[in-house]
């Protein structure tokens, strides 16, 4: 994620001269058809089979019709799908794209206050690429710096929308939590700053459990006030309102969703005996690489597994993970997704879900459910995505091979029934944006030019910096 960030920030200026043109065509005008019929495909429905040579009826948005013998309705668009393939549009159950700034708000070790919703960045060249891999969903998670994280929030990847047009409509939020080494900061300090608390797993542990004592005693006051409102009394006065407790208390209504970052097996069951002690639920198990070991526990707190492909030992907390944890947790009776945690991996995410069937001998219906039904239901929109089924949004993907080919290559993704992402229109545009990057890179560079050859009155040229002495004089010689 970290090297992501690093080459998006230092490519950020190369980007800007594609944004013109890619808006144009995301921005979708108004007279996109409203009728789409997609025909002659091979379409994975996820949830009854596949249909051979079969095509799919797109109304408004959502699909109106899937079999093998729809007509044309007047006046609709229509895409011969021939030799090639439909699935649902992929679901991220762990992304960080779309995020304006840092992903972290690691002062404190419980930021609960902080939204991710607050600062969602619709001009993220990363929604672009990854709805070029046939992402069309992502749920954007808050960094796993603290016990108690931020907020976080479901969006589809309307690329050229304005911000306000990326969340998923009636999606339930969540709140991101962190156990283990990240939480504690292992290994991580700033200069004259005492470090920060929790620096041990026994006190991630305790600040959850504080967290949400406090919480309970802040909603049971806030009943009583309700209760003596309703009961006519007017003199009773609110509690104090207070921003971190409030998404705490919707945990414990069931409001909104925990999801949360975890790898040892001591971990996950520390979290999940806490939310049995004070009534709430774990909606997903985030990383969660040693699932394997504790799955029979992990499927009876109603918990999913939202974890990796096949990364391990890339720091000790990983050490035990496996390529067949996802496998595992799914014959237990876990739901499991594989996900992200990085924008270039979302490109990918049909392949991760391909690597279950290797690792693990899942089917190949079982390895498409993890990245299209299984985190659909992780994240409560399952009646909305997740399937080709009538009534369903319109969120689909086409690719010129079966999707969990390693040659299979996106065509087109399409979000609520309108194309965001074409390949061909794509390729047929990059002369074009090469010319015009290179037009406006000229015209830099000669401006840069001309403000230094530019002198202004009285202005005197800067002294040259002292130059540091040589090694031989600060060591006398001996290095």
């Amino acid at each position: 994620m970290l090297v992501g960030k690093i080459f998006c920030a230092a490519m950020a200026c190369v980007f800007c001269f594609f944004g013109l043109s890619l808006f144009a065509h995301a921005a979708n005008p108004p007279d996109a058809p409203k009728v789409i019929l997609i025909q002659n495909a091979t379409i994975l429905t996820v949830s009854h089979g596949t249909i051979e040579h079969g095509s799919i009826l797109i109304k408004d948005g959502k699909i109106a019709e899937v079999g093998k013998s729809i007509k044309a309705p007047k006046d609709a668009q229509v895409f011969d799908a021939d030799g090639q393939y439909v699935i649902p549009g992929i679901i991220d159950c762990h992304s960080h794209i779309a995020i304006d700034g840092s992903v972290n708000e690691g002062s404190i070790s419980v930021s609960s206050m902080a939204n991710t919703a607050d600062v969602l960045n619709p001009d993220d060249i990363d929604i672009y690429r990854d709805l070029a891999g046939g992402v069309t969903v992502a749920n954007i998670l808050h960094g796993s710096a603290n016990p108690i994280g931020g907020q976080t929030i479901v969006i589809k990847l309307r690329w050229g929308q304005p911000a306000s047009k990326l969340p998923f409509e009636g999606a339930v939020p969540g709140i991101k939590f962190a156990l283990g080494e990240n939480p504690k900061r292992s290994g991580f300090s700033l200069p004259g700053q005492p470090k920060r608390y929790p620096a041990t797993r026994m006190g991630v542990e305790e600040t959850i459990r504080t967290a949400f004592a406090e919480a309970r005693d802040y909603k049971k006051s806030w009943d009583d006030y309700d209760k003596r409102v309703a009961a006519g009394d007017k003199s009773a006065i609110p509690p104090r309102r207070n921003l971190q407790l409030d998404p705490l208390v919707e945990v414990l209504e069931g409001k909104r969703y925990v999801h949360a970052h975890c790898y040892r097996e001591d971990e996950i069951l520390m979290l999940l005996r806490v939310a049995k002690e004070f009534g709430f639920k774990v909606r997903t198990l985030q990383h969660v690489l040693e699932g394997y070991k504790v799955a029979d526990e992990i499927a009876a707190s109603g918990a999913g597994a939202s974890t990796f492909s096949d990364w391990w030992a890339y720091k000790v907390e990983a050490y035990d993970a496996i390529p067949y944890n996802a496998a595992l947790m799914t014959r237990r009776g876990v739901i499991v997704s594989v996900n992200s945690d990085d924008a270039e991996e979302a490109t990918h995410l049909n392949q991760e879900a391909a690597k279950t069937m290797k690792y693990g001998g899942l089917t190949h219906d079982e390895a498409l459910k993890l990245v299209t039904l299984n985190p659909a239901i992780q994240l409560g929109i399952d009646k909305r995505v997740g399937t080709i089924d009538v009534g369903k949004d319109a969120d689909l993907v086409i690719y010129n091979h079966d999707p969990l080919s390693a040659y299979a290559v996106v065509q087109k993704t399409l979000i609520d029934g309108r194309v965001y992402f074409d390949r061909q229109r794509d390729i047929a545009e990059r002369p074009a944006l090469e010319k015009e990057k290179k037009e406006l890179t000229e015209k830099e560079k000669k401006a840069d030019e001309k403000k230094a050859g530019e002198k202004k009155p009285g202005e005197e040229k800067p002294q040259d910096k002292p130059k540091p002495p040589q090694a031989e004089a600060v060591s006398g010689g001996a290095l």
